[in-house]
């Protein structure tokens, strides 16, 4: 009878440990090769990390949660078991235990059983509210033992107190009373849920508070009146092939924003600090801050400088997707040099957006509404939208920053002006 051990592989981008996100087997479980073993999690995405072989799961190193070096031991199989049945999943077959054990498992099986019984017994049910029910026998008892029923909660018919209340009340198992809630049918909810920061939710845990601690962050709102963007885009929709996606306001956004960097190169950079040098990009390279099922994503849309309009909506469709699917790859989620931001029609007023380390500059799109504002002296209904964007005070000063959100105010309010060099 062989064993195999298979090590923590070498993830890529010079990984030298991963994180368990989740085990997809259990001890006991045959499994095929290439079969899903385990999701583990880089800095950079999630990965589903295949069986090498095929066997029986004789021992898993390691609870979701855990971070273990590359080339550790991850998984156990015993190879010669691959052609046996399963047994039940997350057990040990029967046989792996010692014949005089399992008669002896016995009574503490069957008091494992019974304890969710007692323990439901225990849970306090819905009582009328008032005059407390309770048969005369019942009353007599628990004036004899010295116990007020206004004390025990009922487990029979509208709350009333059955014998078996009273006796686990002498027992010390009394229950809470009722409230009056619990008596209109709504019962009072107690204890906690924990759940364990792991995988993506505990990068994003770490990496938004370390820009939080070390990024001094200077955030700064304008309004923008996009009636005449709005007017463009619901042409071009128009206009557009049926079936074929609609565009956003974001793609407009961001290739503005591809123009304007080019006069504010100081807001499309990164910081190394290892080196303590500012990287200023050439290309601008837009993360698009996603929200997925496993939490916020930032895939990548790369030189948005050399894309149409239309090649440019597409990739930001396709790179979103990808993130929200779990199929975005490390690279497509990495590298990115400036970030936008938006929570679409639930953007609010204004937003204080962090920083995605190692940028220096993050814009956020709030929603867009119709209201009423003085143009030329006259009011009329225009549509309005707040930028909410954030710099690292650090390397972008206050007038740069506020300079740069105006040059991409003026753009989207002129819309015609995204399209053409000046």
């Amino acid at each position: 009878m062989s064993r195999y051990v298979f090590k923590v592989p070498d993830l890529g981008e010079g990984t030298v440990a991963s994180e368990i996100v989740a085990w997809r087997v259990k001890v006991g479980e045959v499994v095929a090769e290439d079969a899903p073993l385990v999701e583990m999690s880089t800095e950079k995405a999630v990965v589903e990390v295949p069986a090498p072989v095929g066997g029986r799961i004789v021992a898993l190193n390691g609870e979701p949660g855990d971070t273990v070096a590359v080339g550790s031991d991850l998984v156990v199989f015993e190879t010669e078991a691959a052609g046996e049945p399963a047994g039940a999943p997350g057990a040990l077959p029967a046989a792996a235990l010692p014949a005089a054990a399992l008669p002896a498992a016995a009574p503490a099986l069957a008091a494992r059983a019974a304890a969710p019984a007692r323990a439901a017994r225990s849970e306090p049910p819905a009582a009328a509210a008032g005059r407390i029910m309770a048969s005369p026998a019942t009353r007599r008892r628990a004036r004899e033992a010295g116990i007020s029923l206004a004390t025990v909660a009922g487990s029979g018919p509208g709350g009333r107190i059955e014998r078996g209340d009273l006796d686990l009340a002498l027992a010390g198992v009394a229950r809470p009373p009722a409230t009056p809630a619990a008596a209109a049918g709504r019962v009072a909810r107690t204890g906690t849920e924990e759940i364990k920061v792991i995988g993506v939710r505990r990068v994003i845990a770490t990496r938004m508070a370390e820009a939080k601690r070390t990024i001094p962050h200077f955030s700064y709102v304008e309004e923008v009146d996009v009636t005449e963007l709005e007017r463009l885009r619901v042409y071009l929709n128009a206009r557009q092939a049926a079936g074929t996606p609609g565009f956003t306001y974001l793609p407009f956004l961001v290739a503005a924003l591809a123009r304007v960097l080019e006069s504010f190169p100081q807001c499309n950079a990164h910081y190394d600090t290892e080196r303590n040098v500012v990287i200023r990009h050439h290309g601008v390279h837009a993360g698009i801050a996603t929200q997925t099922p496993d939490g916020l994503k930032v895939p990548v849309v790369r030189h948005v400088e050399s894309l149409s309009l239309r090649a440019l909506a597409a990739e930001i469709r396709r790179v979103s997707d990808a993130a929200k699917t779990g199929r975005a790859t490390r690279a497509e989620l990495g590298g990115s040099t400036i970030t936008v931001t938006s929570l679409g029609k639930l953007g609010g007023i204004a937003s204080t957006p962090v920083i995605n380390s190692p940028e220096v500059a993050i814009i956020g799109v709030n929603k867009a509404v119709d209201r009423p504002v003085v143009v030329a002296g006259s009011i009329a209904v225009r549509r309005m939208m707040n930028l909410s964007s954030s710099f690292d005070h650090r390397f972008v000063d206050g007038f740069d920053a506020a300079a740069m959100i105006q040059a991409l105010k003026e753009r989207l309010e002129n819309p015609a002006t995204i399209f053409i060099d000046e």
